[in-house]
């Protein structure tokens, strides 16, 4: 079950669960408070410790000097434990404790409320003017408010807290960007180039996973260009990308946060995983199957709602359905997206698509179904040049478009 990672709720008196955004994907809720008995517990550990050391202070001298002290042959003492101190030595070029150096100055967490209801996730600073970069699902708080309901305040590293205002949200990319005002001395992150990553490539990932700011996680890249559709609203429109899927720990609470490469440079936005519970009241967790946004991909949108624009996105303008296991269909080895309606004029209209044609690869990426061709054309902006495989009557052709715009 692939799910959006909710954003952790505070301590605040609880909230009904967020409804799913599409079966399965669901965004439960992940307490963070205390369970229980875990106040009385640690007290009754700590009591124990107090009571062992007491011992010690009374008869522990005696016992040492019995255990320690000159044998019955007359011999002398156990020699002592051999204890190393090689001092703090500097990090390692290219380590995860290098990278976490450099990175944790540019994390932030982000404590979101609204409307009665509260969470938390995190977030990366962009500029020096108070830009955090972060998801739409965390200032919305998985879709219970608006993100002019939304109420943020920001945690640095420091240990300063502000209040931040959302600049812009793309629910279509789950992009937010959210401003502090009279912070000092930010430490923006350096954007790297998420094409750049190769599967078996190391990666840290960087967040406030249930409440707990500045964790550390490495691993990883699994896999590139991994179709991920994390929400679908009543209207059809469409939350998925083509996530770096990573091992690195990624749990609610990171959303939001930075998966950065071995030299400390933004290369995608932590947002979902995969989890093995089921249900909107369901706790999930890292099984080791984590996405995040690719920067690439996003960067245009993060420009455009810096300068207070509406984003635009990448249209083919046709409404498609699933190949694979389609009724009555007698080939259960094809895969695509089969075009059930074109938009008059649209992009596919223009390149002579037609309705019945099973698109089966955007340039070099192979498309298996609905989910793999949006998130493909996601990758994309408007007015760029793709070659487009189809499937027409068992045979296959290609033909060469620009892309249209949502705008």
């Amino acid at each position: 079950m692939t799910q959006v990672l909710p954003p952790s709720p505070s301590s605040q008196p609880p909230t009904p669960p967020a409804p799913p955004f599409l079966p399965p994907f669901t965004a439960p809720p992940t307490p963070n408070s205390q369970r229980p008995g875990r106040s009385t517990f640690a007290a009754l550990v700590l009591s124990g410790a107090l009571l062992v050391g007491g011992g010690a202070g009374v008869g522990g001298a005696a016992i040492y000097d019995a255990v320690n002290g000159p044998d019955s042959s007359g011999g002398g003492g156990s020699a002592p434990l051999q204890v190393a101190d090689n001092g703090n030595q500097p990090a390692a070029s290219g380590s995860v404790e290098a990278v976490a150096s450099k990175v944790l100055p540019s994390v932030v967490a982000l404590e979101v409320s609204g409307s009665g209801s509260s969470g938390s996730g995190s977030g990366v600073v962009l500029d020096d003017d108070g830009m955090i970069l972060t998801n739409d699902h965390v200032v919305t708080l998985g879709g219970q408010i608006s993100a002019q309901q939304a109420e943020v305040t920001a945690s640095f590293s420091d240990g300063t807290k502000a209040r931040a205002t959302v600049v812009g949200t793309d629910p279509l990319t789950d992009t937010a960007l959210v401003k502090v005002e009279g912070v000092k001395d930010l430490t923006p992150i350096t954007i790297g180039k998420s094409g750049n990553l190769d599967v078996g490539e190391q990666v840290v990932a960087i967040g406030s996973p249930f409440g707990l700011d500045a964790t550390v996680t490495s691993g990883i890249v699994s896999a590139l260009d991994r179709p991920v559709e994390v929400a679908r609203d009543q209207d059809g429109n469409v939350t998925a990308y083509p996530a770096i899927q990573t091992d690195a720990a990624i749990n609610p609470g990171n959303s939001g946060g930075p998966l950065v490469n071995m030299d400390g440079q933004l290369v995608g936005i932590n947002a979902s995983i995969r989890s093995t519970s089921s249900g909107a009241g369901a706790e999930s967790g890292s099984i080791g199957l984590g996405f995040a946004i690719p920067i690439d991909e996003v960067l245009p949108i993060i420009e455009q709602l810096r300068a207070g624009d509406t984003p635009t996105h990448a249209r083919l303008g046709i409404q498609v359905s699933d190949v694979a296991g389609r009724a009555g269909s007698s080939d259960t080895t094809l895969t695509g997206a089969r075009i059930e309606e074109l938009e008059k004029g649209s992009a596919a209209a223009k390149a002579g698509l037609e309705s019945g044609d099973v698109i089966t690869a955007i340039d070099d990426h192979r498309i298996d179904d609905t989910e793999a061709l949006i998130a493909t054309v996601r990758s994309y902006r408007p007015g760029d040049t793709v070659k487009v495989t189809y499937l027409r009557n068992g045979k296959e052709d290609t033909t060469e478009l620009e892309l249209g715009s949502d705008g």
